[in-house]
């Protein structure tokens, strides 16, 4: 297989001539292309007056690809081979079944490729289904009526189900291309498989977490709902078992292999671990707001005169800066004609976060405005210190916004003035729970609070308009990231041997792509496993 990198089409050229334009890279005859699919496909919006779509193909021709490489002699194309993901043997002798704990991304992936492996796992995951989880939602950002086990970070789907459904990602692994495929397969859009920006939209990832959970079980797996981890047994430093809770009711079950994909927001679980002895350090994590702009002065800032059109969509952005002497802000999980998200998991506490559906075709666009925050800025030394600074900005926004779970909220003009808001101007935020505005100095730390003023001016200089002043920032944002590590050895497992902390929860991930991936690892990892 050839793959040809850099061919570019304007916004009115069809796909159709991307065969065209492949043979004559090539220098062949169209008629020997046998197969053309697209490998990655991006807007090159560098230049305002010449907004295009660049693509990267892979080609299949009645031809040598050798030879024909060869004599093309252009760094653009080479020759590759097909992605296939193949399961590695199991060295498992034990006769248990292995447990994955949570079904957001990582757990979904660990328990779909144990399964694939003939393993039969059982996964727990402490929240509801999907359809009965999207009901409590609506609930909360309705009635403001919280359910603490059923909400935006516990149930089916985990937390990225209500969110953009974002697949970018940072860091470089082959199982990336697994993980599309089963999403795809799964009920993904198609243009995941391509994209250079891909996403589900919230809309449509309920299906695909569903499909992935028939697919578990299909395979001889099963994913227990609203079951949840208590603690685990343990005897001689090894894992026997856990015990978990169900309708009120414990249970003990057998097991000697438990991955811990429990997600960022699981702090009762993380005290359990800890006081059992789990070998768990600071990590550092990020604090800021949301910030909403109309997504129309979004598309003209990236777009220019191409902003409306039909083949473009909603733009995105993806910014960061630092300020002299000062820690780093960055734009994240930006997410294009969407709305804030009220999501708390913990009563007296405020959260926002962003999400998007698949049309990406709301009025608003919103991102994550954030400032690192490091260990060395947590209230102590405990190695849990940042849960608790995390849920004293959460508590302290809740009291602030009025103790009734709407979000505090502030204009970025008056923001940057220091002045604290009374209304909203042209921009109409869209947290479901409501807004009061207020002054967000109160409910964000002075550090990050000072760097977000000033990013924000930086920040226009790259987005013209991102400093606007009807702009609304709602806050605040704290679950970006989990602010622990649970250590883990080079087998995965942590210094309780047969347990292996996985995902975003457990400081190894960051996102919907790198927490199926970390899932995957652990798979791996138990399916090596042979010293039972």
């Amino acid at each position: 297989m050839i793959r040809i990198n850099e061919i570019n089409l304007s916004l009115d050229e069809d796909e159709a001539l991307l065969k065209a334009k492949a043979a004559k890279i090539l220098k062949i005859n169209e008629k020997y292309i046998k197969t053309l699919t697209i490998y990655k496909k991006s807007v090159d919006a560098r230049k305002k007056d010449n907004v295009h779509f660049t693509y990267s193909v892979d080609v299949t021709i009645a031809l040598d690809e050798n030879q024909i490489v060869s004599k093309c002699k252009s760094n653009k194309v080479s020759c590759v081979k097909p992605y296939k993901y193949e399961i590695p043997e199991s060295k498992r002798t034990s006769q248990f079944r292995p447990v994955v704990v949570g079904f957001g991304p990582a757990g979904m992936f660990a328990g779909l490729i144990l399964a694939q492996a003939g393993l039969r796992p059982i996964v727990f995951e402490r929240g509801k289904d999907i359809d009965a989880r999207q009901k409590d939602v609506n609930e909360f950002w309705t009635k403001r009526k919280l359910n603490e086990e059923s909400n935006v970070q516990f149930g089916e789907g985990g937390a990225g189900t209500f969110s953009d459904g974002k697949l970018t990602t940072g860091i470089k692994s082959p199982f990336i291309r697994k993980v599309l495929e089963e999403l795809y397969e799964a009920g993904a859009p198609e243009e995941i498989l391509y994209s250079s920006k891909p996403h589900i939209g919230t809309d449509r990832l309920a299906i695909v977490v569903k499909n992935i959970r028939k697919k578990i079980e299909s395979l001889g797996g099963e994913v227990k709902l609203e079951h949840k981890l208590e603690r685990l047994i343990v005897a001689n430093n090894f894992v026997h078992g856990i015990t978990y809770s169900h309708n009120g009711e414990l249970f003990d079950m057998e097991t000697d292999s438990v991955i811990l994909a429990i997600g960022h927001s699981a702090r009762d679980t993380v005290e359990m671990l800890y006081n059992m002895g789990v070998e768990i350090i600071q990590k550092p994590f990020s604090v800021g707001a949301r910030i909403e702009h109309p997504q129309s002065l979004i598309n003209k800032a990236q777009y220019g005169k191409f902003a409306n059109h039909p083949k473009l969509g909603a733009a995105d952005y993806k910014l960061a800066c630092h300020g002299l002497h000062e820690r780093g802000a960055y734009t994240f999980c930006m997410c294009p004609g969407g709305t804030v998200v009220a999501a708390a998991s913990e009563k007296e506490g405020v959260i926002v976060n962003g999400m998007s559906s698949l049309a990406r075709d709301g009025e608003n666009a919103n991102s994550a405005l954030l400032v690192g925050i490091d260990p060395v800025d947590f209230p102590s030394d405990h190695p849990l210190a940042g849960i608790y600074y995390q849920r004293e900005i959460e508590n302290t926004a809740f009291k602030l916004a009025g103790s009734d779970y709407r979000a505090p909220a502030q204009l970025v003009g008056d923001f940057l003035q220091g002045k604290p808001s009374k209304e909203a101007g042209s921009v109409n935020p869209t947290c479901p729970t409501g807004v009061t505005y207020t002054s967000l100095d109160e409910c964000l730390p002075s550090k990050v609070s000072k760097t977000m003023k000033s990013a924000i001016i930086e920040m226009d200089k790259k987005l013209n308009g991102f400093n606007m002043y009807d702009a609304v920032l709602t806050a605040p944002e704290t679950r970006s990231s989990s602010s622990v590590r649970i250590l883990r050895n080079e087998f995965l497992q942590c210094n309780i041997c047969g347990a292996y902390p996985c995902g975003e929860g457990a400081g190894y991930a960051g996102g919907i792509v790198s927490a199926a991936v970390d899932g995957i690892k652990c798979a791996h990892a138990v399916l090596d496993d042979e010293h039972y």
